[in-house]
C-alpha cells in the first residue's frame, strides 16, 4: 500500500498517551529518473545512531522521537547528500519529502566502487516487483559477483533457463531458439548465424551490459511472434563527472594447457580475417592447406571504460559512456565423432579439436537529459567474433566409413580447417518525452551483420593407419569416391534490419494508463556458398599427412591430362568457362525478406491499491518471402515461396497485491511463431559427421499441390497460460512459485530423416503440443550487518516440465519427407528439470578490503536434440552440471584483483543416438564436431585499476 507507512505512523501518534514525542515521515524521489521513488536510500539522524533506509515506494518513518529540532542527513550512494533541519512537535507528524539528485563530486566514484541503481540485485527486485507482466532479470552487480562474462551466461542464471554446452542455444522453459526473441533497449536484434533466428548471447560482454531480463509473459509491445519469452539486454550508459577504468587478465584452461595449438593460416590474433577482397578462387591457388601454430593456449582479456557528463546552465545534461574489449579462448576436445542413423556410416572412436576464439566489443552511447521531461539517447555497438577450429579425426588409425574404397573398417580419416568470423553492427536512437500527462516512448534502430566462413578446409585419407606404423614402403592415400571429399569451402552471410518502435502513454488518472503503439521491422537476408573440390588424379601415396602444403602446389596441378597430381572442380560454372581449373558461380544461394508491422491497444487499470489489470490486443501483419537456388533438389531446387497473413493477438495480464510484499500474476495470452529463413530454406550444410537443412513447406503449399500434412498454415498458434506468486520478503530477498501452460499448434520439431542420409531438417511433425511446468525460487540472507546487508546468502531456483506433442501417423512432407513410428513424443530441446543455485560470503567488515566470494551451480537434465524418424530413435543431448567458484577482491578504492575457477566438475558433454542396439554416441549440428569430450577446468586472474 503506496501510503501504509505515513497512515500507520500517523495514526500512531496521533493516539498516543504521551504527549512529549512526535514523528517524521516522507518520501524521497530520484531527480535522475523522472522524480521516480528512490529506494533503499538511507536516512540518519546526526549525531545518532538512529537510522532507516527507504523502501520500494520511497517511503521512510520515524516514531517516538523526542521533542526537539534534529539535523536529518539524507544520502544514497552517488547522490548528493543533504542535510536538513526538522522541528519535531509533540504528538504531531512531520513530513519531509525529499527529491534526491545526482551529486558531481561523488559520481565518478560510484561508477568505480559500486553499481548504479539499475544495475543492482536489489533495485532489479523492486523493477519485478513493479513490473506490469511477468519479468525476471538479472543485473552487472550479480554479473560480475557470479563472474559471468557474457549475456548468455546471465539469462542461464534465470529461473526455468538452461544453455546449450558447445553452442549459443539458449532454452526458456523447454523452448528453444525459434521461439525466443532477443531485443537490445527494447529493439530487435540481428542473428549472426545461418542456424540461428536470434543473437548468439555469447557476444554481449558484461561491461556492454547494464542488466539482462527475460519477460516470460507475454505483452502487446511485444512482436506476436513470441513462446518462450523475450530477452531483453539493456546497455551501460553513464551519468557522472568522468571515470576512467582498465582491466587485464589470463585463464588457462585444463585440457588446452600444453598442447601445441594450431589455427587456420591467413587469421589473425585478434580474429580477423585477412582476403575477403580475394576472389575464393585465388585464394585456394595462392595458398595452401596446412594450419599454422596458434601459440601458447593462455587465455587473455584487456579492456578499459570512461564516462562523462556535462551539465549546461539550463539544467541540461551530456553524458558518454564507451568501452572496448578483447578477449580469447582456446579450447581443446578429445572424444568421439560418429555419423549414426540406422547404420553407422563413418565413425571415428578419437577425434581431437583445437579451437581459437576471440571477442572483441566496442561499444559508445551518448545521453542527452534536455530537461526533465524530453531525454535522447544514441547507441552503437561493434561486436567481431571469431572461432577457429582444426579438428583431426581417426586420430589412432581406426577410423570407419561405410563407403570406403580401400578399407570400410580402419583407416579412414579426416582433416577439417575452419574459420568463421561474424561482423556485427548495431546502432539505435531512442526518445522519451513527457507532457502532463502523456508520455511518448521511441526508438529506431540499424543492424547489420557480415558472417563468414572464408575457405574451410576438409581433406579425406584412407590407410591413415599406415601413418602411423613407422613403415615407409605403406603410405595413406586420399579417399577420392567424389570430387568433394577433400574440398575447400567459401559461405557469406549479410543481415540488415530496420526496426522502429513508437508508444503513446496516457495517463487521464492515477489509476488508468492506456498505451497504444506501433512497431515495424524489415529484414533481409542474402546467402550464398562455393564449393571447390579436389579431384584426385595421382592417388599414388602420401608422404606425409602433416605438409599437405607441399601436394596442393600450382606445379601439381593437372593443367594437362596425365601431368599432375590433382585437379580443382567447381560445380557451377562461369559461362563458357569449364569446371575444371577454373573459377565458379555461386553453388547455392537464397534470398529472405520478413516485413511485419503492428498496432497494439492495452490499458493498466487500478483497482484501488492491489488490483492491476492489463488488458490489450496486437493486430499484426507479416510478409514473409524466400527464394532460393539449391543443388540439392535437382530441377525443383531454383523457386521460392511466401507467405503473407494478418493475425490478432489478445493478451491480459491480472495483477493482485496480497499485501506490500506478496504479489499474485496471472497471465494470459494468444501469439504465434513464425519459421525462420533457416528452416525454410532448403539448403543443406554439411560438418564432418553431420547435416542439416530447410524445408520450404513450413509456409505452406502452392495453388493445386495435394501432399500429405502440409497445411496452408505458414505459422504455428500458441496458447500461453501462466500464474505465480511473488513474495519480497526483504529489499533483497525473494520467495516466487509459478505454474504455466503452452499449447502450440502445428509445431515445428528438428527432425533426422529416414534416408540415406539421415540429414536433419524441419518439418510440422502433428497437430498440438503440450507443456506444463513448474517453477520455485528462493533468495534467502543467512547473516546479514547492523544495516539489514546480506553477508552470507543463497539463491536457488528450479523448473520442472512436462511436454508432450502429438505425431502424424502418415508420411509428412512434399520435398522432404518423414514418418514415425509412435503417436506421442516430448518437445525437441525440452529439459524436465533445470535447477541453479549459488552460495555468495561478502563481509563488510574491512575498511580498505571488500572480498566476494561465490559458489554457483546450473543443471539441466537429459532432452531431445533432435527427433527420429522411422525407425530412427532420437538424438539427445545428456544433462549437464556446472560448478563454478568467483573471488573477487577490491583493496582501497582503485584496485580489484580477481580469481575465478570455472567449470570445477568437468562433466562429459555427450550426445547419443537410442537405437535397438543400446545408445550410440554421435555428434550434433547443434554441438561441436566432437562429442563425449571434458571442456576442463578453467582457472583465471584479473586485475582491474580505476582512475
Amino acid at each position: 500500500m503506496k501510503h501504509f507507512i505515513l497512515i500507520v505512523i500517523f495514526l500512531t501518534a496521533l493516539f498516543t498517551r504521551a504527549q512529549n514525542t512526535g514523528s517524521v515521515v516522507g518520501k524521497l524521489t530520484d531527480k535522475e529518473f523522472n522524480n521516480e521513488p528512490l529506494a533503499f536510500a538511507n536516512v540518519l539522524i546526526k549525531g545518532t545512531t538512529k537510522g532507516t533506509t527507504s523502501d520500494f515506494d520511497g517511503l521512510y518513518g520515524f516514531e517516538n522521537l523526542e521533542v526537539g529540532n534534529y539535523t536529518f542527513i539524507y544520502s544514497f550512494v552517488g547522490y548528493e547528500t543533504q542535510e536538513i533541519n526538522v522541528n519535531v512537535v509533540a504528538g504531531k507528524v512531520t513530513e519531509v519529502n525529499v527529491i534526491m539528485g545526482a551529486s558531481a563530486a561523488s559520481l565518478d566514484e560510484v561508477v568505480i566502487t559500486t553499481t548504479t541503481r539499475r544495475e543492482s540485485e536489489t533495485a532489479l527486485l523492486l523493477e519485478q516487483k513493479k513490473a506490469v507482466e511477468i519479468k525476471q532479470s538479472i543485473g552487472a552487480e550479480e554479473l560480475s559477483r557470479k563472474g559471468v562474462s557474457d549475456a548468455a551466461g546471465a539469462v542461464a542464471k534465470i529461473s526455468g533457463v538452461s544453455k546449450q554446452e558447445g553452442s549459443s542455444n539458449v532454452y526458456v522453459r523447454g523452448l528453444g531458439d525459434r521461439y525466443l526473441n532477443t531485443t537490445m533497449n527494447g529493439l530487435s536484434l540481428p542473428s549472426n548465424d545461418v542456424s540461428k533466428k536470434n543473437i548468439d548471447l555469447d557476444l554481449f560482454a558484461s561491461d556492454v551490459i547494464e542488466s539482462v531480463g527475460i519477460s516470460k509473459a507475454y505483452s502487446t509491445r511485444f512482436y506476436a511472434d513470441f513462446a518462450a519469452g523475450n530477452v531483453d539486454i539493456v546497455s551501460k550508459d553513464y551519468k557522472g563527472n568522468g571515470f576512467f577504468d582498465l582491466f587485464t587478465g589470463s585463464s588457462m584452461n585444463t585440457t588446452a594447457i600444453g598442447k601445441d595449438f594450431v589455427r587456420s593460416e591467413g587469421t589473425g590474433f585478434f580474429g580477423f580475417y585477412n582476403r575477403y577482397e580475394h576472389n575464393p578462387f585465388n585464394v585456394i591457388l595462392s595458398h595452401g592447406f596446412d594450419p599454422v601454430t596458434a601459440g601458447s593456449p593462455i587465455n587473455t582479456e584487456f579492456g578499459g571504460s570512461f564516462g562523462k557528463t556535462f551539465t549546461f546552465n539550463n539544467g541540461s545534461k551530456l553524458s558518454f559512456y564507451g568501452t572496448g574489449s578483447f578477449g580469447n579462448d582456446f579450447q581443446y576436445r578429445k572424444g568421439s565423432s560418429i555419423d549414426y542413423t540406422n547404420v553407422e556410416k563413418k565413425a571415428f572412436d578419437q577425434a581431437e579439436e583445437f579451437e581459437y576464439g576471440t571477442t572483441t566489443t566496442g561499444m559508445a552511447s551518448i545521453n542527452f537529459r534536455i530537461d526533465d521531461q524530453n531525454t535522447l539517447s544514441y547507441n552503437s555497438l561493434f561486436v567481431n567474433s571469431s572461432s577457429d577450429k582444426v579438428g583431426y579425426f581417426g586420430i589412432d588409425g581406426t577410423g570407419r566409413n561405410r563407403d570406403g574404397i580401400a578399407s570400410t573398417d580402419e583407416g579412414f580419416y579426416q582433416q577439417n580447417i575452419q574459420f568463421n568470423e561474424n561482423l556485427i553492427y548495431v546502432n539505435q536512437l531512442i526518445g522519451t518525452h513527457k507532457f502532463d500527462n502523456i508520455e511518448v516512448d521511441w526508438g529506431f534502430g540499424h543492424n547489420f551483420v557480415n558472417a563468414h566462413e572464408p575457405d574451410r578446409k576438409r581433406i579425406s585419407i584412407e590407410n591413415y593407419h599406415y601413418a602411423l606404423d613407422n613403415d615407409p614402403s605403406t603410405r595413406p592415400i586420399f579417399y577420392s569416391n567424389v570430387d568433394f571429399d577433400n574440398q575447400r569451402y567459401f559461405q557469406n552471410i549479410e543481415d540488415e534490419e530496420l526496426n522502429g518502435r513508437l508508444n503513446l502513454a496516457y495517463s487521464p488518472s492515477d489509476q488508468v494508463k492506456i498505451n497504444i503503439g506501433y512497431n515495424a521491422r524489415t529484414k533481409e537476408r542474402q546467402f550464398d556458398n562455393i564449393r571447390y573440390g579436389y579431384d584426385i588424379v595421382d592417388n599414388s601415396g602420401i608422404d606425409n599427412v602433416n605438409a599437405l602444403n607441399a601436394i596442393f602446389t600450382l606445379e601439381n596441378l593437372n593443367l594437362k591430362s596425365g601431368e599432375g597430381v590433382y585437379e580443382i572442380k567447381v560445380i557451377r560454372p562461369i559461362p563458357p568457362l569449364s569446371t575444371t581449373n577454373r573459377p565458379g558461380l555461386p553453388e547455392n544461394t537464397y534470398r529472405g525478406q520478413l516485413d511485419v508491422q503492428a498496432g497494439y491497444l492495452n490499458a493498466e487499470l487500478r483497482f484501488g491499491e492491489k488490483w492491476l489489470l492489463v488488458p490489450g490486443v496486437r493486430v499484426e501483419s507479416f510478409d514473409q518471402y524466400i527464394a532460393y537456388d539449391v543443388i540439392n533438389l535437382g530441377v525443383n531446387g531454383k523457386d521460392s515461396i511466401s507467405a503473407s497473413e494478418t493475425v490478432y493477438s489478445p493478451g491480459l495480464s491480472i495483477k493482485y497485491g496480497l499485501n506490500d510484499d506478496q504479489n499474485l500474476r496471472f497471465s494470459a495470452s494468444q501469439t504465434l511463431s513464425i519459421p525462420e529463413f533457416k528452416e525454410v530454406a532448403p539448403f543443406v550444410y554439411e560438418s564432418v559427421s553431420q547435416r542439416i537443412g530447410g524445408n520450404p513447406d513450413l509456409l505452406g503449399r502452392k495453388a493445386g499441390e495435394t501432399y500429405t500434412n502440409v497445411k496452408d498454415v505458414s505459422y504455428s498458434k500458441i496458447l500461453n497460460l501462466d500464474l505465480k506468486y511473488e513474495w519480497f520478503i526483504t529489499k533483497s530477498e525473494l520467495i516466487a512459485l509459478g505454474v504455466f501452460y503452452k499449447q502450440i499448434e502445428d509445431p515445428i520439431n528438428q527432425v533426422v530423416a529416414f534416408d540415406a542420409t539421415g540429414t536433419q531438417r524441419f518439418f510440422r511433425t502433428g497437430d498440438n503440443a503440450q507443456i506444463f511446468g513448474v517453477e520455485a525460487e528462493i533468495r534467502k540472507n543467512i547473516l546479514v550487518n547492523a544495516y539489514d546487508e546480506g553477508i552470507l546468502s543463497f539463491g536457488f531456483n528450479a523448473t520442472y516440465m512436462h511436454t508432450e506433442q502429438d505425431l502424424y501417423s502418415d508420411i509428412v512432407g512434399s520435398n522432404f519427407n518423414v514418418s514415425f513410428n509412435r503417436d506421442k513424443e516430448a518437445l525437441q530441446g525440452a529439459s524436465p528439470f533445470i535447477v541453479n543455485a549459488d552460495v555468495n560470503y561478502s563481509p563488510k567488515s574491512f575498511a580498505h578490503y571488500k572480498p566476494n566470494a561465490t559458489l554457483s551451480f546450473s543443471y539441466f537434465s537429459d532432452r531431445i536434440d533432435a527427433l527420429g524418424s522411422g525407425q530412427l530413435g532420437n538424438v539427445i543431448e545428456k544433462g549437464i552440471p556446472t560448478l563454478d567458484f568467483i573471488f573477487k577482491n577490491e583493496i582501497g578504492e582503485h584496485f580489484e584483483i580477481n580469481l575465478a575457477a570455472k567449470n570445477v566438475l568437468n562433466p562429459s558433454v555427450t550426445y547419443i543416438r537410442e537405437t535397438n542396439q543400446g545408445n550410440i554416441i554421435v555428434t550434433s549440428p547443434n554441438g561441436k564436431d566432437v562429442s563425449n569430450y571434458n571442456k576442463g577446468i578453467t582457472l583465471g586472474l584479473q586485475l582491474k585499476y580505476s582512475f
